[in-house]
């Protein structure tokens, strides 16, 4: 796997999680989805788990070229060979939805008016490639009867610290009192106004421009801790902090109003399609809260990422919600048989659609736990999440380990789970 992604970042923290301390500065720097009719296709939203049917999918990273573009500067005919390529093998595997990042560092595999085209294409921030990636690739994945949601990271800006490495002209640039250094990276300042309604602007335009079947964001919202650091928003808490007296309780509003904002923005740009993210996925610990999970994870996304996800959903903000439940059944910080039914609760009667984010890129990894040198333990995560009805899909990290499947994990889910073609989720007439 690539050095630097999300997936190792959540990697990191299940290391953090296993050591029962905060991710270490050394951890967090490793971090670095036929016509629609035709398709047969849908997203269940708003239907609970009684009525929704089995979501099958993959993530396809861009950031760092982790699954495609494998490299920058391809020609188009090569890029778009690769794109068909990882979406065939979804198409064989009887998978329904991939999740494409389109906008992993605030920039675009489209041509957005609004920030420039992304390094990950072509080597050079901000370099027309002469083609529109994000536009063929929504015509491919519907051709082939997929769904395909599109990926956006709110407010990572860079995987360096260095401004004058951005585009000319990048709004980032023009606006360095948006900024925040931080472990390295440049990141958006989530508290300024002005921040969120601009990426918000920018992820829309494609959600206007293409007809995506999702809008998903992953799991960054403040950044993940890194030791030693601190995110550097004091004097924007001064100025915009209002009534409130706690810097975390403010931190998660500014997130609470990012993603009620886009919920209605998608609504509005495109009615149908659902919104949803991918969380990492312990919430909070029981022993931090009582209405937590029973883990021990060094992590916990309302206090360390300031994303209070059991209120985005128990209020309906999301159409879906991805738990990242990394980890395998038995571990005994974060027990994957312990999380389902966790999520499953929170989720339960909300008419939020439950789909679990399944480890693929673990399978085989010599680095992990015994149970991950078994080819069946992913299968015998679905077959668990068979007892919680509100579980309606599993989407795996990340394209790569589903085409290369070094141990036969994912070819075991198949034989297991997806053998039935026909057992796809609603279609759009359902909505």
């Amino acid at each position: 796997m690539a050095p630097i992604t999300r997936r190792t970042m959540t990697a990191a923290a299940a290391g953090a999680v296993a050591g029962m301390a905060t991710l270490t500065q050394a951890s967090a720097s490793a971090s670095t989805s036929e016509a629609t009719a035709a398709r047969g296709r849908g997203h269940g939203h708003g239907h609970g788990g009684s009525e929704s049917t089995t979501l099958r999918g993959m993530w396809i990273a861009s950031v760092a070229n982790i699954d495609w573009p494998s490299a920058p500067g391809l020609t188009q005919r090569e890029a778009e060979s690769e794109l068909t390529s990882l979406l065939d093998t979804a198409v064989s595997l009887n998978l329904t939805t991939v999740f494409l990042q389109v906008r992993p560092t605030a920039d675009a595999f489209w041509p957005s008016p609004l920030e420039p085209w992304s390094e990950w294409l072509t080597g050079v921030p901000g370099q027309d490639p002469g083609w529109d990636p994000l536009g063929f690739a929504v015509a491919a994945a519907h051709e082939r009867g997929l769904e395909l949601h599109g990926w956006f990271n709110p407010y990572r800006i860079a995987m360096h610290t260095d401004p004058s490495k951005l585009a000319e002209g990048h709004p980032a640039r023009e606006h360095p009192e948006w900024v925040v250094p931080y472990g390295g990276k440049l990141y958006y300042n989530p508290g300024i106004p002005d921040v969120r309604a601009f990426v918000q602007d920018a992820m829309i335009d494609a959600v206007e421009r293409y007809e995506l079947d999702g809008v998903h964001w992953d799991d960054y919202f403040y950044p993940y801790p890194v030791a030693g650091e601190t995110f550097d928003d004091a004097d924007t808490f001064a100025e915009y902090g209002g009534d409130f007296t706690d810097l975390g309780d403010w931190r998660r509003n500014n997130i609470n109003l990012l993603v009620q904002e886009m919920r209605d923005r998608v609504r509005a740009a495109r009615p149908g399609i659902p919104f949803g993210v991918s969380p990492f996925a312990v919430w909070r610990n029981q022993s931090t809260d009582p209405e937590g999970s029973a883990t021990q994870g060094g992590v916990e996304t309302y206090d360390d990422l300031y994303a209070d996800v059991r209120t985005w959903v128990r209020e309906s903000w999301l159409d879906y919600v991805i738990p990242q439940v990394y980890w395998n059944i038995g571990f005994e910080v974060a027990d994957y048989a312990v999380l389902v039914p966790w999520w499953a609760e929170v989720c339960g009667g909300t008419g939020v659609d439950l789909y679990i984010g399944e480890a693929l890129y673990k399978a085989g990894d010599p680095a992990q736990p015994a149970e991950w040198q078994d080819p069946a333990e992913l299968s015998r995560h679905l077959t668990l999440c068979q007892d919680h009805p509100e579980v309606t899909g599993n989407v795996f990290y990340s394209a790569t380990y589903v085409v290369e499947d070094p141990i036969g994990a994912m070819a075991r889910v198949h034989e297991d789970h997806y053998q039935d073609k026909h057992h796809g989720h609603h279609g759009a007439a359902a909505r």
